[in-house]
């Protein structure tokens, strides 16, 4: 069939002109659409239904054909936000289409395409087949005819009546328009991924060359893309891509349109040498913000949409208010200061409750439209952030682990044998898992990897959208695979929303151009744990911004219950040296933590490790976003705290119990905390640590007056696994208590007590921990017989008379510590000196006959051991 001039199409085009072509198409097409009509009637189940369905199909109208309808995208309170025209495009007419990449379209999309009337009844018969065996649209019939009638007028629902539309339409545009121009439509309108329509601009952007210079493998490439775009994009899924490629080139060979050798060489070409190296590739260039970069990604995960010209009306959750928050902090308009313009952050603002993106800051001082969107495109590693969900959430919720668990923060290694080592470098040794977490410690962490294993806490991390690979070791502490933004809002959002994960998403509803049709995306929410994990993990999270050793209190929100974690991930001694890194310097720092209403997560550093790195003042900026955006949209809803479910109790614990154990009523406050536990599982063991040991038994204190020595004894029935010492004390007249000794003996002798002392004695029993109640016993040291108490001395009875011994001042007997010979009350008499410093004093038994009340308690007690020393 002989070709037109272009000016003659386009006329033929502009007077739609519907006359006869030739006798033989005239009449054999009627009768052919007649019988093919009648057969998708039958089909159909029914002429009358077909007709409805045909009456209902829109005009044809050579605009919507040729140029593309731009998508509406409207927020969460149902306002416009932005519209997505198609500009990605470079017009390509049929006669500049190479020969090549003409074969190869119609070798793959619609081998009788020059010879069917838009509907090809051998292809429909194949189809209909396939769909009856393996239900209705398991395979398309549709001819390029079609998919242009499809792409320009309908939805990409499999419907029967989109189908009898799309015929119907299909066959009037055969009568109106020739095949070339056709062609030339579905060339210019298919959609080739990335934002993109139309064979000439693909070329440009895969190959960065134009269509007349492209070579077999490159034409088959972009004749395989339009099946499923996304799904073939060589640049992101080469593998894929390349697979493709190969299926078309089988099919030009099997059509006739190359040889067997020119299929095989073509599908020898490795796909990286056909197309653009990664450094070479170039966005497009498109009026996109990151969170409609976000929406676009969504909607094209959603179906086979393109947004750019399929006039779609696109539902968000885009909350316009809180995205111009978030644009002004990230362009540093909100109080936060950046160190510089390389600078980047990536953030994710999520409904706690829904998964619903709020808003998305994508990147600072970004050059061009729809570039690296550092909240979702970036993946780095997460630093501690990790922590809370693969090693701690996982233990609670497969091992029952208490908020008050127990694990050595100490010298440890990998099972390797690697050493691994805290951020500070020391080690505190027994501590809660709460306390582990509030002050980021390692060694823990790993401890916690290791009881609950990799395989569990892999399964557990799966179900909160973050699909490793493999989980190692040193994931414990965040050395495993890279996170983005949003993943980590999401996992994180799970624990703050009962233990439910919902797929962060920002797509509620689509509305085709027809104006009835819509798509709601089936999104269930999934139960990721139980609500005790939830629950207790939140609440250890909780001291991460709040407790007083907590890392996250710069991200604190005044009034707002928050929960969170700091992250931050480290150079590799090789890249210290390379780079010249300063010590404290880091190249990410994360923080991630949410409300009962509203999660963020934030990640900062740079593009690479070449382009800087974060200082350690620096660490804190996404601490800090965090709290600016919190405090922002707590302002605009109200915000509670979290709540306990019935599926966990708080219990007071004896700190240092292990395993947990209820105080006892000896227990000091000080020695007291209260911590969750799974119901059923809190302590029932009283501690016995700081219980009273038994008193000593049986306490005596007998003098002997013909040796002069007083003994002390008591019983006591000693236990190996607990033994104790005895610590005795004394005091004089009823002065205080001083400490005589600490022994292991049940006895004690005092040589020459003071003769007329009136001596009262305590001991108690002590171990490490436990003291008993003191045994106490007193004693009057007899007063000795001398001449001058059995002869009357004469004198005036008027006289004053010296005191009696052991009646003396009871001022003067209040003792000192023994270490301040200021504070001695004894006063000397005339002729004498201070005993000073405690010294042995008088009334010991000397020939001057001073009186015994005349010395301290401290120095009777001390001459008295002496003495008896």
């Amino acid at each position: 069939m002989a070709q037109q001039t272009r000016e003659q199409r386009r006329q033929q085009a502009k007077k739609k002109t519907t006359k006869k072509k030739s006798n033989k198409r005239s009449l054999i097409k009627k009768v052919l659409i007649s019988l093919v009509v009648i057969g998708i009637v039958g089909g159909l189940s029914g002429a009358g239904l077909f007709a409805y369905y045909a009456s209902t199909a829109p005009d044809l109208d050579r605009d919507a054909l040729i140029d593309s309808i731009p998508s509406e995208i409207y927020d969460i309170n149902g306002d416009l936000y932005t519209k997505l025209g198609n500009e990605n495009r470079t017009y390509l007419e049929s006669d500049n289409i190479p020969e090549l990449l003409h074969d190869a379209v119609i070798a793959t999309e619609d081998s009788r395409f020059y010879s069917h009337f838009g509907v090809d009844p051998i292809r429909l018969g194949g189809a209909v087949i396939a769909n009856v065996t393996r239900g209705f649209g398991s395979e398309g019939a549709s001819t390029i005819t079609q998919q242009v009638v499809k792409r320009s007028f309908l939805t990409p629902d499999k419907n029967l009546k989109r189908k009898a539309q799309e015929a119907w339409l299909s066959v009037k545009l055969e009568q109106e328009y020739e095949k070339e121009e056709i062609l030339e439509m579905y060339m210019n309108k298919v959609y080739m991924s990335a934002g993109i329509n139309g064979f000439a601009m693909a070329s440009d952007y895969y190959f960065g060359k134009p269509l007349n210079e492209i070579d077999l493998p490159q034409a088959a490439l972009l004749a395989g893309l339009p099946q499923s775009p996304n799904r073939y994009n060589p640049f992101e899924h080469p593998e894929a891509g390349e697979k493709r490629r190969n299926i078309v080139l089988s099919l030009m060979h099997q059509h006739g349109k190359i040889s067997e050798q020119e299929m095989k060489d073509a599908q020898a070409v490795p796909i990286e040498d056909m197309i653009l190296e990664d450094g070479k590739r170039t966005k497009v260039n498109s009026e996109v913000d990151a969170i409609t970069d976000l929406v676009i990604e969504e909607v094209q995960e959603l179906g086979d949409y393109d947004v750019f010209s399929d006039g779609l009306k696109i539902y968000t959750t885009i909350d316009p208010e809180a995205q111009d928050f978030v644009d002004n902090l990230m362009q540093g308009n909100g109080g936060i200061s950046f160190p510089d313009d390389a600078f980047q952050a990536g953030i994710s603002l999520i409904d706690t409750k829904t998964g619903e993106v709020l808003a998305v800051g994508g990147g600072r001082n970004q050059e061009v439209e729809r570039g690296t969107n550092y909240a979702v495109d970036t993946k780095r590693q997460p630093g501690s952030t990790i922590k809370p969900i693969i090693d701690y959430a996982p233990a609670i919720e497969y091992l029952d682990w208490s908020t008050y668990h127990q694990l050595a923060d100490e010298p440890y290694e990998y099972s390797d044998g690697t050493p691994i080592n805290n951020w500070d470098n020391r080690h505190y040794g027994q501590m809660s898992i709460r306390r582990a977490l509030a002050t980021s410690r390692n060694i823990p962490a790993l401890k916690a990897l290791q009881e609950v294993g990799t395989d569990r806490a892999k399964e557990f991390v799966s179900k909160l959208g973050l699909n490793f690979e493999n989980v190692y070791e040193s994931s414990s502490i965040g050395g495993g695979e890279p996170v983005s933004s949003l993943e980590m809002g999401a996992a994180f959002a799970t624990l703050g929303n009962e233990g439910i994960y919902n797929k962060p998403h920002t797509v509620k509803r689509i509305v085709m151009r027809d104006g009835e049709t819509s798509v709601t995306p089936d999104r269930e929410p999934t139960i990721a744990m139980k609500d005790s994990t939830a629950y207790m993990t939140t609440d250890m999270l909780k001291d991460v911004v709040t407790g007083a050793e907590g890392t996250g209190k710069a991200a604190a929100v005044p009034g707002v219950p928050i929960a969170g974690k700091t992250g931050t991930t480290n150079f590799s001694q090789e890249d210290k040296d390379k780079y010249d890194i300063p010590s404290g310097a880091v190249p990410d720092s994360w923080f991630v933590g949410y409300s009962t209403e509203f999660t963020t997560s934030v990640w900062t550093g740079y593009p690479s490790r070449n382009d800087g790195y974060i200082a350690n003042e620096n660490r804190k900026i996404s601490q800090n976003i965090f709290r600016e955006i919190m405090t922002f949209m707590s302002q605009r809803r109200e915000v509670t705290d979290f709540k306990r479910p019935s599926s966990v109790v708080e219990a007071q614990v004896e700190i240092g119990s292990n395993p947990a154990k209820k105080p006892s009523p000896f227990t000091p406050n000080e020695q007291i905390t209260t911590e969750l536990f799974i119901a059923g599982t809190e302590p029932r063991e009283v501690s016995t640590e700081f219980d009273q040991l038994p008193a000593p038994g049986n306490f005596t204190a007998e003098y002997d007056q013909e040796t002069q020595e007083l003994t002390l004894a008591w019983e006591y029935e000693q236990n190996e696994e607990n033994p104790v010492t005895f610590e005795l004390g004394g005091s004089i007249e009823g002065g205080p208590e001083q400490g005589i000794t600490s022994t292991q003996e049940t006895s004690f002798k005092i040589a020459n007590p003071t003769p007329g002392a009136s001596l009262t004695f305590s001991v108690f029993a002590k171990s490490d921990t436990q003291e008993s109640e003191r045994a106490t016993v007193s004693i009057q040291i007899p007063q000795e017989e001398t001449d001058d108490e059995l002869i009357e001395l004469p004198g005036d009875p008027n006289e004053e008379t010296e005191e009696d011994p052991g009646q003396g001042n009871e001022e003067d007997s209040n003792p000192d510590d023994g270490n301040n010979s200021d504070d001695e009350n004894q006063q000397p008499s005339e002729g004498e000196t201070s005993p000073g410093n405690g010294g042995n004093g008088n009334g010991n038994g000397d020939d001057d006959g001073d009186d015994a009340n005349a010395a301290s308690v401290e120095e009777i007690i001390e001459d008295e051991i002496n003495s008896s020393n």
